[in-house]
């Protein structure tokens, strides 16, 4: 996929808050931090769950709620720099939020 899709308009995300953005072939969560908007996948790779976009915000990371993981808003790795999640593409026109899905085949 190589386009970029509207979500929601600024004002839905505020500040600490997120939401989940899916499609066919791909599951995001969308985050508020800190006044910047960040697009990562939603399904954990550890438990391969759906709830990314329902994990706490701490120091620019997310916890994923079924284990704890962390995983960097920004670019997705856990911490400690491992890979874990797609960063996706974050776009802001208009006041409105468009991401570029990265669509992600899991080898599960």
């Amino acid at each position: 996929m190589s386009e970029l899709l509207f979500v929601c308009y600024v004002d839905e995300l505020t500040e600490n808050k997120s939401k989940r953005f899916s499609g066919e072939d791909f599951d995001i969560a969308l985050f508020n931090y800190k006044g910047g908007i960040f697009a990562v996948d939603n399904v954990c790779p550890h438990q391969h769950r759906a709830e990314i976009y329902q994990g706490e915000i701490k120091n620019g990371c997310v916890v994923c709620p079924a284990h704890g993981w962390k995983f960097d808003l920004r670019t997705g790795n856990k911490v400690g720099g491992n890979k874990g999640l797609n960063a996706h593409e974050v776009k802001i026109s208009g006041g409105k939020i468009f991401v570029k899905p990265t669509v992600k085949k899991f080898a599960w």
